[in-house]
């Protein structure tokens, strides 16, 4: 079993060394497609000698990550985004799956723990946060809507579940977390664009963004993360309005 680990990155100097130091140990090969960084990550990937280091221009979520799939040279792919890391126990669980003499499974989901202003988010509706990210490439590849990527996986794929954590450096401030909810709320709304189901923005947005903050607070004991944990039930439900709102200046004044 040799695993190819494939990573997509813009301007990810800060968090690919992280990513790349918990791989080296597990892949055989590391393939990181970059859409052009105009900072140091592509000086930081090529100090690894297992990194084949692409660039290709940047067409979405999902593109650029199947993009890096067809890259690969083996069957494992074991998919991870640049602010992403393994943990050392799942390392251990990732070898012991390698050093087995044959697998029962052609796809692997593991818990994602996020680390959001430097604390580890345990509520939230963010963990455990369980994604497929190892998978033999004949069963499966990225799919669902941009942004929000996931792993489609053939019917009746036999798959495993992982115990340790993937580890998830999602933002260091609040204002980065911010930007980022603008950005993907442009996308999504874009997305919904494309998708021509006609939606019922005014609805959504009176309606989902209180529903989503009940949901994150108080249902998903978002109150038990403390500060942060309302912090991103407020956010969250904002990037629900923003999704809806976008999608309605676009699709009523053509902006």
């Amino acid at each position: 079993m040799k695993i190819s680990a494939t990573i997509i990155t813009f301007n990810e100097e800060q968090n690919i060394k992280r990513c790349l130091d918990s791989l080296i140990e597990i892949a055989e090969e590391i393939v990181v497609v970059d859409s052009f960084s105009t900072d140091q990550t592509e000086s930081v990937c090529k100090v690894y000698k297992q990194v084949k280091f692409i660039k290709n221009e940047f067409k979405g979520h999902i593109e650029q990550k199947n993009f890096a799939i067809q890259q690969a040279e083996h069957d494992w792919i074991l998919s991870l985004d640049a602010d992403e890391c393994l943990s050392e126990k799942l390392k251990t669980e990732i070898e012991s799956i390698k050093s087995a003499d044959q697998n029962s499974f052609q796809a692997y989901s593991m818990p994602r723990l996020n680390n959001y202003c430097g604390q580890w988010i345990r509520h939230s509706g963010w963990y455990p946060d369980r994604k497929v990210r190892l998978w033999h490439r004949k069963v499966g590849k990225w799919g669902g809507n941009n942004p929000h990527d996931k792993v489609i996986l053939n019917r009746n794929t036999p798959s495993g579940n992982l115990k340790a954590n993937l580890l998830h450096y999602t933002t260091d401030s609040i204002s980065t977390h911010i930007d980022q909810v603008n950005k993907f709320s442009e996308i999504a709304a874009v997305q919904l664009l494309k998708s021509k189901k006609k939606q019922n923005a005014i609805f959504k947005m009176l309606f989902d963004p209180p529903f989503m903050f009940i949901k994150k607070y108080f249902f998903q004991l978002g109150f038990l993360d403390g500060f942060y944990g309302f912090a991103i039930a407020i956010i969250s439900a904002h990037a629900k309005f923003l999704k809806y709102a976008k999608y309605y200046q676009k699709s009523k004044f053509k902006q």
